[in-house]
Protein backbone atom coordinates (compact mmCIF):
# COMPACT_ATOMS: atom_id res chain seq x y z
CA UNK A 1 0.00 0.00 0.00
CA UNK A 2 1.33 3.67 -0.55
CA UNK A 3 1.02 6.44 1.05
CA UNK A 4 0.85 10.23 0.41
CA UNK A 5 3.40 12.18 2.21
CA UNK A 6 3.68 16.15 2.59
CA UNK A 7 6.65 17.95 1.36
CA UNK A 8 7.90 18.64 4.94
CA UNK A 9 8.32 14.90 5.57
CA UNK A 10 9.42 13.96 1.99
CA UNK A 11 12.16 16.25 2.76
CA UNK A 12 13.69 14.87 6.15
CA UNK A 13 16.15 12.19 6.69
CA UNK A 14 15.64 8.75 8.32
CA UNK A 15 16.28 8.53 11.77
CA UNK A 16 16.55 5.14 12.92
CA UNK A 17 13.87 3.36 15.65
CA UNK A 18 15.96 2.31 18.86
CA UNK A 19 14.07 -0.23 21.05
CA UNK A 20 11.12 -2.29 19.63
CA UNK A 21 8.31 -1.63 22.18
CA UNK A 22 5.73 -3.95 21.60
CA UNK A 23 2.29 -4.05 23.04
CA UNK A 24 2.07 -5.13 27.08
CA UNK A 25 1.06 -8.53 27.50
CA UNK A 26 -2.11 -9.51 28.54
CA UNK A 27 -3.34 -12.20 30.43
CA UNK A 28 -5.65 -14.49 28.51
CA UNK A 29 -7.16 -17.89 29.27
CA UNK A 30 -4.31 -18.90 31.31
CA UNK A 31 -1.60 -17.27 28.69
CA UNK A 32 -0.11 -14.03 28.63
CA UNK A 33 -0.62 -12.72 25.19
CA UNK A 34 0.62 -9.33 22.51
CA UNK A 35 -2.12 -8.97 21.73
CA UNK A 36 -1.30 -7.12 18.36
CA UNK A 37 -4.82 -7.77 15.85
CA UNK A 38 -8.57 -8.94 16.94
CA UNK A 39 -7.06 -12.95 16.46
CA UNK A 40 -5.30 -12.65 19.55
CA UNK A 41 -8.12 -12.10 21.90
CA UNK A 42 -10.22 -14.37 23.43
CA UNK A 43 -12.04 -14.53 26.85
CA UNK A 44 -15.36 -14.99 28.60
CA UNK A 45 -16.74 -12.03 30.53
CA UNK A 46 -19.47 -9.59 31.66
CA UNK A 47 -20.68 -6.49 30.62
CA UNK A 48 -23.43 -3.89 32.07
CA UNK A 49 -25.23 -0.72 30.22
CA UNK A 50 -28.08 0.96 30.58
CA UNK A 51 -30.23 3.25 27.92
CA UNK A 52 -30.41 7.17 27.54
CA UNK A 53 -33.43 7.16 29.94
CA UNK A 54 -31.59 4.97 32.39
CA UNK A 55 -35.56 3.18 32.31
CA UNK A 56 -33.47 -0.44 31.68
CA UNK A 57 -30.16 -2.13 32.04
CA UNK A 58 -28.61 -4.99 30.34
CA UNK A 59 -25.86 -7.26 31.04
CA UNK A 60 -24.15 -8.92 28.24
CA UNK A 61 -22.08 -11.85 28.21
CA UNK A 62 -19.37 -13.22 25.48
CA UNK A 63 -17.36 -16.10 25.00
CA UNK A 64 -14.80 -15.31 22.72
CA UNK A 65 -12.09 -17.41 20.80
CA UNK A 66 -9.66 -16.18 18.99
CA UNK A 67 -11.04 -12.60 18.17
CA UNK A 68 -15.07 -14.39 17.16
CA UNK A 69 -18.04 -14.14 19.38
CA UNK A 70 -19.18 -18.05 19.85
CA UNK A 71 -21.37 -17.62 22.39
CA UNK A 72 -23.77 -14.59 23.96
CA UNK A 73 -26.12 -14.30 26.64
CA UNK A 74 -27.82 -11.25 26.72
CA UNK A 75 -30.39 -10.30 29.79
CA UNK A 76 -32.81 -7.00 30.75
CA UNK A 77 -34.79 -5.64 33.16
CA UNK A 78 -37.16 -2.64 33.30
CA UNK A 79 -37.83 -2.45 29.63
CA UNK A 80 -40.00 -4.49 27.95
CA UNK A 81 -39.08 -3.21 24.30
CA UNK A 82 -35.74 -4.33 25.44
CA UNK A 83 -36.81 -7.92 25.92
CA UNK A 84 -37.18 -7.91 21.91
CA UNK A 85 -33.92 -6.10 20.85
CA UNK A 86 -32.26 -8.97 23.10
CA UNK A 87 -33.63 -11.62 21.16
CA UNK A 88 -32.68 -9.75 17.79
CA UNK A 89 -28.55 -9.24 19.99
CA UNK A 90 -28.33 -13.36 20.34
CA UNK A 91 -28.75 -13.80 17.05
CA UNK A 92 -27.00 -10.86 15.80
CA UNK A 93 -23.59 -11.56 17.58
CA UNK A 94 -22.20 -14.82 17.28
CA UNK A 95 -19.83 -15.24 14.64
CA UNK A 96 -19.13 -11.97 14.39
CA UNK A 97 -15.53 -10.45 15.53
CA UNK A 98 -15.34 -8.63 18.69
CA UNK A 99 -14.53 -5.28 16.57
CA UNK A 100 -17.30 -5.59 14.68
CA UNK A 101 -20.13 -6.57 17.12
CA UNK A 102 -18.51 -2.74 18.44
CA UNK A 103 -19.84 -1.46 15.70
CA UNK A 104 -22.54 -3.34 15.15
CA UNK A 105 -26.20 -1.75 15.52
CA UNK A 106 -27.29 -3.74 18.43
CA UNK A 107 -30.55 -2.24 18.39
CA UNK A 108 -31.19 -1.01 21.69
CA UNK A 109 -29.00 1.61 23.77
CA UNK A 110 -28.37 -0.33 26.47
CA UNK A 111 -27.22 -3.25 24.98
CA UNK A 112 -25.26 -0.99 22.90
CA UNK A 113 -23.70 0.28 25.84
CA UNK A 114 -22.92 -3.26 27.67
CA UNK A 115 -21.24 -4.10 24.38
CA UNK A 116 -18.57 -1.03 24.86
CA UNK A 117 -18.26 -1.96 28.32
CA UNK A 118 -17.70 -5.35 27.72
CA UNK A 119 -14.92 -4.37 24.40
CA UNK A 120 -12.69 -2.60 27.02
CA UNK A 121 -12.69 -5.60 29.36
CA UNK A 122 -11.83 -8.06 26.82
CA UNK A 123 -8.90 -6.30 24.93
CA UNK A 124 -7.30 -5.37 28.33
CA UNK A 125 -7.69 -8.85 29.83
CA UNK A 126 -9.82 -8.19 32.47
CA UNK A 127 -12.14 -11.40 31.83
CA UNK A 128 -13.41 -14.00 34.16
CA UNK A 129 -11.27 -16.61 32.38
CA UNK A 130 -7.83 -14.55 32.63
CA UNK A 131 -6.43 -16.89 33.90
CA UNK A 132 -8.43 -20.12 33.22
CA UNK A 133 -5.85 -22.60 31.21
CA UNK A 134 -8.09 -23.34 27.78
CA UNK A 135 -10.52 -20.36 28.56
CA UNK A 136 -14.16 -21.50 29.84
CA UNK A 137 -16.58 -23.85 26.83
CA UNK A 138 -18.79 -23.04 24.78
CA UNK A 139 -21.62 -23.47 26.91
CA UNK A 140 -20.85 -21.40 29.87
CA UNK A 141 -23.23 -18.61 29.57
CA UNK A 142 -26.01 -21.06 29.75
CA UNK A 143 -24.46 -22.70 32.96
CA UNK A 144 -24.55 -19.13 34.40
CA UNK A 145 -28.18 -19.03 34.34
CA UNK A 146 -28.30 -22.26 36.56
CA UNK A 147 -30.29 -25.48 36.13
CA UNK A 148 -33.94 -23.41 35.62
CA UNK A 149 -31.83 -21.45 32.91
CA UNK A 150 -33.15 -18.30 34.39
CA UNK A 151 -31.51 -14.91 35.19
CA UNK A 152 -31.38 -14.08 38.50
CA UNK A 153 -33.67 -11.13 39.40
CA UNK A 154 -34.26 -9.37 42.47
CA UNK A 155 -37.28 -6.64 43.12
CA UNK A 156 -37.83 -4.96 45.95
CA UNK A 157 -40.33 -2.21 46.93
CA UNK A 158 -40.37 0.28 50.00
CA UNK A 159 -42.16 3.14 51.10
CA UNK A 160 -41.79 5.36 53.97
CA UNK A 161 -45.18 4.89 54.81
CA UNK A 162 -45.68 1.23 54.52
CA UNK A 163 -42.09 -0.52 54.85
CA UNK A 164 -40.44 -2.86 52.41
CA UNK A 165 -42.14 -5.72 50.34
CA UNK A 166 -40.22 -8.47 48.53
CA UNK A 167 -41.77 -9.25 44.82
CA UNK A 168 -39.19 -11.47 43.85
CA UNK A 169 -36.00 -13.32 44.77
CA UNK A 170 -33.24 -15.59 43.26
CA UNK A 171 -34.71 -18.09 44.19
CA UNK A 172 -38.21 -16.67 42.45
CA UNK A 173 -41.23 -15.52 42.75
CA UNK A 174 -42.31 -14.23 46.43
CA UNK A 175 -45.32 -15.35 47.57
CA UNK A 176 -45.65 -14.76 51.53
CA UNK A 177 -43.61 -12.59 53.52
CA UNK A 178 -42.87 -13.82 57.50
CA UNK A 179 -43.03 -11.38 60.24
CA UNK A 180 -42.24 -11.42 63.83
CA UNK A 181 -44.08 -9.74 66.98
CA UNK A 182 -42.51 -6.65 65.44
CA UNK A 183 -43.82 -6.37 62.14
CA UNK A 184 -40.01 -6.69 60.75
CA UNK A 185 -39.03 -9.49 58.18
CA UNK A 186 -37.57 -12.80 59.35
CA UNK A 187 -38.25 -14.91 55.90
CA UNK A 188 -39.83 -15.93 52.92
CA UNK A 189 -41.62 -18.42 50.91
CA UNK A 190 -41.36 -18.42 47.07
CA UNK A 191 -42.10 -20.19 44.28
CA UNK A 192 -39.62 -21.39 41.62
CA UNK A 193 -41.21 -20.10 37.99
CA UNK A 194 -38.64 -22.51 36.15
CA UNK A 195 -38.67 -25.36 38.00
CA UNK A 196 -42.96 -25.28 38.16
CA UNK A 197 -42.64 -24.58 34.04
CA UNK A 198 -40.66 -28.01 34.08
CA UNK A 199 -42.63 -29.94 35.63
CA UNK A 200 -46.17 -29.00 34.15
CA UNK A 201 -44.04 -29.88 30.84
CA UNK A 202 -43.79 -32.90 31.91
CA UNK A 203 -47.49 -33.87 32.37
CA UNK A 204 -47.16 -32.80 36.46
CA UNK A 205 -50.98 -31.33 37.04
CA UNK A 206 -50.35 -27.59 37.59
CA UNK A 207 -51.40 -27.56 41.26
CA UNK A 208 -49.50 -29.69 42.56
CA UNK A 209 -46.57 -28.97 40.37
CA UNK A 210 -47.10 -25.16 42.08
CA UNK A 211 -46.92 -26.76 45.59
CA UNK A 212 -43.85 -29.03 44.68
CA UNK A 213 -41.89 -25.48 43.33
CA UNK A 214 -41.94 -24.08 46.60
CA UNK A 215 -39.58 -23.24 49.40
CA UNK A 216 -38.76 -20.79 52.55
CA UNK A 217 -35.86 -19.09 53.61
CA UNK A 218 -35.05 -17.58 56.75
CA UNK A 219 -36.70 -18.52 60.14
CA UNK A 220 -40.37 -18.47 57.89
CA UNK A 221 -41.61 -20.96 60.15
CA UNK A 222 -41.22 -19.30 63.64
CA UNK A 223 -43.07 -16.06 62.24
CA UNK A 224 -46.17 -14.36 64.16
CA UNK A 225 -47.91 -13.52 61.13
CA UNK A 226 -47.50 -13.84 57.11
CA UNK A 227 -48.61 -11.46 54.09
CA UNK A 228 -49.50 -11.38 50.32
CA UNK A 229 -46.60 -8.53 49.60
CA UNK A 230 -48.83 -7.85 46.22
CA UNK A 231 -52.14 -7.84 47.85
CA UNK A 232 -50.95 -6.47 51.91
Amino acid sequence: MSYQYSNEVENMCCVAKGPKHGPAPIPEEGRWVEAKQITDISGYTHGVGWCAPQQGACKLSLNVKNGVIEEALVETIGCSGMTHSAAMAAEILPGKTILEALNTDLVCDAINTAMRELFLQIVYGRTQSAFSENGLVIGAGMEDLGKGHRSMVGTMYGTNAKGVRYLEMTEGYCTRMALDENDQVIGYEFVSIGKMTDFIKKGMEPNEAYKKSMGTYGRFDEAVRYIDPREE
